[in-house]
């Protein structure tokens, strides 16, 4: 089973959206009404979609004036990663012994 935080990660990252989001923001810091500028919804739903990256530990903010300004962090995608590739050889390990059985003449 994936930790919690590496199912945030991925549902943040489940929405192209989301992800547009997240690799502007690893271009520029940036705050919600520049993103708003840049896609075709509206600032209440860049914010919307924003908070949920900021929920995953993806991005977080820093008040600048009225704004927050917002950056990347890569931490999280980076554990989430680790963890997906340690079940990846886990489950390479299970297909392979499963393999080995079903390929054994039958006695």
């Amino acid at each position: 089973m994936l930790a919690p935080e590496t199912q945030r990660v991925l549902g943040a990252l489940a929405d192209p959206t989301r992800v547009v989001i997240l690799d502007a923001l690893a271009r520029e810091p940036s705050g919600v009404v520049a993103l708003s500028q840049a896609l075709p919804i509206t600032r209440q739903g860049t914010a919307k979609h924003v908070a949920v990256l900021r929920a995953a530990g993806l991005v977080h903010g820093r008040r600048i004036g009225r704004e927050a300004l917002y950056e990347v962090r890569t931490e999280p995608l980076q554990r989430a990663v680790a963890q997906m590739a340690s079940a990846v050889s886990a489950w390479d390990h299970q297909l392979r012994l499963l393999k080995r059985a079903a390929e054994r003449p039958a006695e």
